[in-house]
């Protein structure tokens, strides 16, 4: 059965350096939530607190109503897996996924039929049936994290925790493999927590998405409430190719460096950040109020080709998704407007 994880106030520190700050974060029964953020974060620190491979400085966490804080990392029953694999190389495929069943205290530990069983069951789920003999090495990279999913979910866990988990594999592998993990998810129903770096692989894996910066999360939400609504500066600056633009703000106009377009600011007034994606500008319209900007380049980006604009001097380059067969070049001036409008006002 699928348990909730709660951290309350939960803090730590390595040699007077804080690494998590008085963190609050519920994570629900049976969702699978990516923990994202830059180098130094924090998430793999709280990753590492909730297994038990870590003591909190302060606070606690808890499964469901149990407070986890107290128990050993084997009471706490959870699955973990790393980037590298972390598998035996002495071992085979089937005894690596046994290993945890087989080091249990004897009055806890299957029987060795049961223990078969598993084995076979696990290598069908995770599409490795009949490769229980090889050794790792004899493994292609995404099959080897197939094993050490299959192991992790082996010791029956009650939480389910994955360290970058593809960080080590080619982009092509890593697409195949996010897809069948979140297949895994769904038919087995673990609360997983998913440390990645790849905004795309969050916003692509998980339930919801939780931001960390500085030790602490700045907000948790779906992928849609992260991107359409970022809840502060960093998050709007952090996911999805934003550039941050200094702007002002006077009620229903906004000045960009000499231009000023007519748009509703909200309750900012006065110095601010304006934070623009390639899908937040667009051609203007006549008679729509436009800000002629410079073409400095045209590139593909996949199916899609860029503009590459200068809005005004002094001021960072954008990038503009050109409508299908619009033929711009450098060096040409296009009419460009705000669709979209993620401000904030200076610190």
């Amino acid at each position: 059965m699928a348990i909730a994880i709660r951290a309350e106030g939960l803090a730590k520190s390595f040699n007077g350096t804080a690494a998590v700050r008085n963190l609050d974060l519920e994570v629900k029964p049976g969702e699978l939530l990516a923990l994202l953020g830059p180098s130094g974060s924090g998430k793999t620190t709280f990753l590492r607190l909730v297994a038990g491979l870590e003591s909190p400085t302060a606070g606690r966490i808890l499964f469901d109503n149990e407070d986890a804080t107290i128990l050993s990392v084997r009471d706490r029953r959870v699955g973990f897996v790393f980037q590298h694999y972390a598998l035996f190389r002495h071992l085979n495929v089937a005894e690596n996924i046994a290993y945890g069943l087989r080091v249990r205290p004897r009055a806890t530990r299957p029987a060795d039929a049961e223990i078969r069983r598993r084995v076979a069951d696990l290598l069908e789920l995770v599409q490795l049936a009949g490769l229980g003999k090889r050794f790792p090495t004899q493994l292609s990279g995404g099959q080897r994290q197939r094993v050490a999913l299959a192991r992790a979910l082996a010791v029956e866990p009650r939480v389910l925790l994955l360290d970058e988990p593809f960080g080590a594999l080619d982009a092509k592998v890593r697409r195949d493999l996010r897809r069948w993990l979140r297949e895994i998810h769904d038919r087995t129903g673990h609360t997983t927590l998913f440390v990645t770096h790849d905004q795309e692989e969050a916003l692509e894996l998980a339930d919801r998405v939780a931001i960390f910066n500085l030790g602490n999360v700045e907000q948790v939400g779906t992928p849609d409430e992260i991107l359409d609504h970022p809840a502060t500066a960093f998050v709007a600056g952090f996911v999805g190719e934003a550039v941050r633009l200094p702007v002002n703000a006077a009620g229903s106009s906004l000045q960009i460096g000499p231009h000023q377009l007519r748009l509703s600011c909200g309750n900012v007034t006065g110095p601010a950040e304006l934070f623009v994606r390639p899908r937040d500008l667009a051609l203007a319209n006549d008679p729509q109020p436009a800000i002629p900007a410079r073409v400095l380049a045209v590139r593909r980006t996949g199916p899609a080709r860029r503009a590459e604009l200068a809005l005004a001097d002094g001021l960072p380059p954008v990038e503009m998704e050109l409508p299908a067969g619009h033929a711009a070049r450098k060096g040409d001036i296009l009419p460009v407007t705000l669709v979209n409008l993620r401000l904030f006002a200076s610190r």
